[in-house]
Parts: structure tokens; sequence; C-alpha cells
């Protein structure tokens, strides 16, 4: 490796399991040279997360529940302590109630609707304030959407609202903090087979039909998703901010499927 991101720290926030999309980009930023903290929501998910943290030699490791400010700013306060300050951080945090993400968009309750909407998006403007005051030197923040923002899929509902609210506060946040020479992006992965995926009605289906006819015939990897971060995250990066970077294979450009599955 070329050790892109050697010197650097970063918060990575969202990951479940060795399946999920967070957990590739920390793979992929451990291996360039980052050193990385984990955020975790309660006991279970901690158990989940500090043997695959170890794996990656970090010991850094904070609660942090999005929906409780002192719970932020306990985190932060604590990443502030341990190591003054951040370059990065990956925010990948999303949820809706899974009730919710079958049947029909109307049908969508006032309640989720705003959990969703604060969970999936306000969160990353809240860390986004707390993470830009440990970024003196400027860095990268970069979250994780899907295109179902601006394309109806089905099934997806009040997530693809919320992260069309979530796209939107990319561009205002790299407005923001330009300025401070702080980066945000987001990137826009094709379905992947994870935790939070599988919530959403069809999703085996939805795999299926965009490996059956993305241009390269085959799904984003994990792999192809983190070198994206560590690009986003490193120096090469440097002019980049505001973006939507789109990784699946190229199937947000059709406009029908293959012939072989019309």
């Amino acid at each position: 490796m070329a050790e892109l991101m050697k010197g650097k720290r970063g918060l990575v926030m969202g990951v479940a399991n060795d399946r999920s999309i967070a957990w590739g980009i920390a793979q992929a930023l451990h291996a360039e040279g980052a050193e990385l903290a984990f955020t975790y929501q309660g006991e279970a998910f901690g158990k989940r997360v500090e043997p695959l943290a170890a794996t990656l030699g970090a010991t850094l490791m904070v609660d942090a529940d999005v929906m409780n400010d002192d719970s932020l700013d306990a985190a932060f306060d604590r990443l502030k302590t341990e190591w003054g300050g951040i370059d990065f951080l990956i925010h990948a945090i999303a949820y809706s109630d899974k009730t919710e993400l079958t049947g029909r968009f109307i049908n969508t309750t006032r309640g989720n609707f705003s959990n969703s909407l604060c969970i999936s998006c306000f969160s990353f403007i809240d860390v986004a304030r707390r993470a830009s005051a440990l970024m003196p030197e400027g860095g990268s923040l970069v979250t994780l959407t899907y295109q179902g923002s601006n394309r109806v899929t089905p099934f997806y509902n009040v997530m693809g609202v919320a992260k069309a609210a979530l796209e939107s506060s990319v561009r205002y946040l790299a407005n923001d903090l330009g300025p401070e020479k702080i980066r945000v992006n987001a990137i826009s992965p094709g379905p992947m087979k994870t935790l939070a995926g599988a919530a959403i009605g069809g999703a085996r289906r939805t795999f299926r039909h965009t490996e059956a006819n993305a241009p390269m015939r085959a799904n984003a990897t994990l792999e192809a998703i983190g070198g994206t971060a560590v690009y986003l995250c490193s120096d090469y990066g440097a002019c980049t901010t505001g973006e939507i970077i789109i990784v699946d294979n190229g199937f947000h450009v059709l406009g029908m499927p293959q012939p072989d599955h019309l």
C-alpha cells in the first residue's frame, strides 16, 4: 500500500458487523496507515465492534447515541482528550422502522418520518459541528447515501427522503466548512448485502437486478467503496468537496434494464 493515510487519525461511526460498509471503509483506511477510533451504541453493539476494532489495532472506542446530545458531547470530548484532534470522520448511520420499508411511501407515519430524518440526516450535521471543532488544520467528513434519494426505489420509502436531505446537507456543510479547509462529501454505493440493506423490502431482488443490469454486471464491493473513502480522506481529495460519488458499477446511468432483462 502507498500509506496515503499515514499520520492521520479519524473516527468511524456506524460499524455493525464485518459486512458493514463502514467496516469496509475502516479496513481500507487502516491499510493505508490511518489510526482509527470507533463509536458504538450500547453494550450489545460494543461487544460486536470491539473485536473488529482490535484487528485493526484500534483501542479507542466511544459510546455514542446520535439522538442524545450529552452522549455525543461526551464522545467528542473523549476524542479531544485522547487525541487532541482528528483528520477525518466517517458517518455511516441511518435508521427507519423496518415495517415502513415495505408497502407504500404514502403510509409513512409522522413519528417514523421525524425519527428517520433525525437519525439519518440531522445526525450528520450534528457530528459535523462537533468534528469540525477538532479539525483546526482542516479535514474530511464523509457520509453514505443511496440513489433512492433522487430516483424512486421500491420500498426505500422515507429513507429516500432522508437521503435526499442528507445529500443537500452535504452541499451546505461543504460551503460552510470550506473556509476552514474541511471537505464534506458522500459516497453512494449500489445495493449491498448489509444488515441495514436487509431491512428494506425486496432487498434480495434489488441486489440481483442491479448485478444483472449494471454496465459492469456486478454490484459494488466493500473494497471499492473503501478505496473511494481513502481518496476522499487523503490529500488526493484536497480539492473535492460537496460531491456525491456514486460507486455502483454504472447502474445509475441506465434508462432501462439490459435487453435480456426487459
